[in-house]
C-alpha cells in the first residue's frame, strides 16, 4: 500500500467513525463546552470575516457563533455530521453552504476564502499537514486561520500518558489526544501569529507565509 492509500484508508475509518457516533457526538462534547471550551470557540470564531471556510463543521454547533456579514461554507467528510449540522441551519435560520467535502483534498481553487476555521478538526483529521497545506491553499494570501485544537500535554509524564491513550481514545470516539499541532501547522507552510495556551487547549491564528504565497503566486 502506497504512502497515500494508507492516509486515505486511514480516512476512510475516522469517517466511519464519526458517521456511527453522529448521533452522540454532543453529548460526547458537552462536558468540554461546560469547563470553557464554547467560550474559546466563540472568542476565536468572531475574528472570522468576509468569505469564511469552517473545516469539520461537524453537527453545526459553531454555526450560530460568526459575526454578522460573514458569508459561510462548513464542510465535513461525514455525511452523518452534516445532516445534523443541516438541521441545526434550517432550525436557527442560517444561511450557509454545507457541503460533503474531506480537507486532504478541497474542492475549490487558491485563494477562495477570506478566513479559514477548524476547532477541534485537525486531532482527527488522518494526515494532518496534508489537511492543513490545503487549508493554506485556498485562503487568501492575506486572510488567515483560526484553529482550536488540543495538544499533547508538555508535561513528559502527562506526555507519555496521552500517548498511551491515545489509541484507545480514538478508537473510542475518534480523536488523536497527543497531536502536535502547533509544529504541523508551521510543517503545513502557515505562519503563526498568535496563539493562546491554555493547558492542553491552543487558540492558533495563522496565515499563508511568504513562501506558500510566492507558490501560489
Amino acid at each position: 500500500m502506497t504512502p497515500s492509500e494508507s492516509a486515505a484508508s486511514a480516512q476512510d475509518a475516522v469517517t466511519a467513525r464519526y458517521d456511527r457516533i453522529a448521533r452522540f457526538y454532543d453529548l460526547f462534547d458537552k462536558p468540554m463546552d461546560l469547563m470553557g471550551v464554547r467560550r474559546r470557540r466563540t472568542r476565536l470564531l468572531q475574528l472570522a470575516h468576509g468569505k469564511t471556510l469552517e473545516v469539520g463543521v461537524g453537527t453545526g454547533r459553531n454555526l450560530g457563533l460568526y459575526p454578522a456579514g460573514v458569508e459561510l461554507t462548513g464542510i465535513d467528510v461525514s455525511a452523518n455530521m452534516l445532516t445534523r449540522a443541516k438541521r441545526v441551519a434550517a432550525a436557527d435560520d442560517i444561511d450557509a453552504s454545507l457541503e460533503l467535502a474531506d480537507v486532504h483534498e478541497l474542492p475549490y481553487v487558491d485563494g477562495s476564502f477570506d478566513t479559514v476555521t477548524a476547532t477541534c478538526v485537525f486531532c482527527s483529521v488522518a494526515d494532518p499537514i496534508a489537511g492543513l497545506t490545503e487549508v493554506g491553499r485556498v485562503v487568501r494570501p492575506d486572510g488567515h486561520v483560526l484553529l482550536l485544537e488540543h495538544v499533547r500535554p508538555r508535561n513528559p509524564i502527562l506526555g507519555w500518558m496521552a500517548d498511551r491513550l491515545a489509541p484507545v481514545v480514538s478508537r473510542l470516539i475518534g480523536p488523536d489526544i497527543n497531536r502536535r499541532t502547533e509544529d504541523n501547522v508551521t510543517a503545513a507552510g502557515l505562519e503563526i501569529t498568535a496563539v493562546r495556551r491554555w493547558g492542553v487547549w491552543r487558540e492558533i491564528i495563522a496565515h499563508p507565509s511568504s513562501e506558500s504565497e510566492r507558490k501560489h503566486a
